[in-house]
């Protein structure tokens, strides 16, 4: 059984972990940076009102995926992956260098292109980071070092909203440091990916179409006509809508129902964070170290339980007026505020559980010479999901006007019915795998 910690300080693991780290740090640093600056005006020319701007930012960074992920992934499977994640993180920093030219010019639509290569930086790392950890470990090594890595991703995205708002705080409007921030991070990720070990090119031959409407629809195609694999990503797309939704509301949630002010929306993000890393974690710990399912469906119990649970605490919280509350206030403010962070905590321990395992499967079964292209129809669906769950949150909340819990409540049951139905039809595929790689 691997020891996390041997793990984490391998010479086949540390690198990628690191390279992975420091380019999820990053591109929260950046998009959060960018947020505010667009929130707070300061840049005198405007292409919009804010709510607007930060919407099609959103957009603008998820867009690459449906794009360019199918051709990503045949990419990651013709060519040698360590050389092509060499590539991508130069490539980033020359991204950071053409935003730090936005920052300092003050034009905001070259902050949005940063901000879309960015993304589709993202889109062409994504195949290679997901299907290069079935190479560099062993077997028995797969749920752990998914563990690490979503363990590592979760600290990473919150650490990057702190950095990013911290930053541009401290800054005071001199765009000097946030732009040495990111083009340093950026080289930090470049330094860590030339330790990366060397891997074997699982599809040589394989010729690259770049159609990328065409290569979509054929890696989608493919992606269907592998069962269980089909109903592992329809899993894990799930699990990107379900945390889009609850993590888009988060501000809402806690300027209309708890009086809190952004420092308590950090405290939140930062409890759903943490509680994703010690759920991945703990998978790991009671789950075992050969790839299963074990956990998922307690992940997937608790996705829906605690999911009532924070419906039900929003109940709880008095009506107040006056000043925003503070940290210190919200922790001093009684039972039904712990209630809120308790569910929050409980609802990322959940997330944990349910989608380690998920991922692990994900590589352990995918074809040794299709894996970065079901990798990439994985992310293709992830972004589809999350686009609906905008939309389904804008027809709760804006269109029906219904509240913050009851778009909760109707998730979890969503959530309870996919999870049941993904859950009956794939465990027997799952036992039967087992059965076979066993024999």
């Amino acid at each position: 059984m691997p020891n996390n910690q041997v793990l984490l300080t391998s010479r086949r693991f540390l690198p990628m972990f690191l390279t992975q780290f420091f380019g999820a740090l990053n591109d929260n640093v950046y998009k959060q940076s960018l947020l505010l600056v667009i929130t707070y005006g300061w840049f005198s020319q405007t292409l919009g009102n804010v709510s607007t701007l930060n919407n099609l930012a959103a957009l603008l960074f998820i867009l690459p995926y449906f794009i360019f992920s199918a051709t990503a992934g045949q990419i990651a499977d013709k060519y040698e992956r360590s050389r092509l994640i060499r590539l991508l993180k130069i490539l980033e920093i020359v991204i950071m260098l053409l935003a730090t030219i936005g920052f300092f010019l003050g034009q905001l639509w070259l902050l949005m292109l940063a901000l879309f290569l960015m993304g589709t930086q993202s889109t062409f790392f994504g195949p290679i980071k997901y299907a290069i950890l079935p190479e560099i470990l062993k077997p028995n090594e797969l749920m752990s070092g998914n563990a690490i890595f979503q363990s590592g991703t979760s600290i990473a995205i919150l650490l990057g909203m702190i950095l990013g708002g911290a930053v541009i705080a401290i800054s005071q409007g001199e765009f000097i440091w946030i732009s040495l921030t990111v083009i340093g991070l950026a080289f930090l990720g470049y330094l860590s990916s030339r330790a990366i070990l060397k891997q074997p090119i699982p599809a040589p031959d394989l010729k690259v179409d770049w159609n990328f409407f065409r290569t979509s629809f054929q890696t989608i195609r493919y992606a269907k006509s592998l069962p269980m694999i089909f109903l592992i990503l329809m899993g894990n797309s799930w699990y990107w809508f379900y945390g889009a939704t609850y993590l888009t509301q988060i501000p809402q949630l806690t300027h209309l129902h708890l009086h809190g002010n952004e420092n308590v929306v950090s405290l939140l993000l930062t409890l759903f964070s943490v509680g994703i890393a010690f759920g991945s974690w703990m998978c790991r710990k009671i789950g075992g170290a050969q790839v299963n399912i074990k956990m998922v469906p307690f992940g997937a119990i608790g996705l829906t339980v605690f999911a009532f649970y924070l419906a039900y605490s929003l109940t709880l919280l008095p009506a107040v007026s006056g000043d925003l509350y503070t940290i210190s206030d919200v922790l001093n403010g009684g039972a039904a505020y712990y209630h809120v962070m308790a569910a929050v905590a409980l609802l990322g321990i959940s997330g944990g559980f349910y989608i380690v395992p998920m991922y692990a499967m994900m590589q352990a079964h995918s074809p040794h010479t299709h894996r970065a292209r079901v990798v990439a129809a994985n992310n293709i669906f992830n972004a589809i999901f999350m686009v609906s769950s905008a939309i389904f949150s804008i027809v709760i909340l804006s269109l029906l006007k219904l509240s913050i819990a009851t778009l909760f409540s109707i998730t979890a049951i969503i959530s309870a019915v996919f999870t049941g139905i993904l859950l009956f039809k794939l465990k027997p595929m799952a036992k039967q795998a087992a059965d076979n790689n066993a024999h």
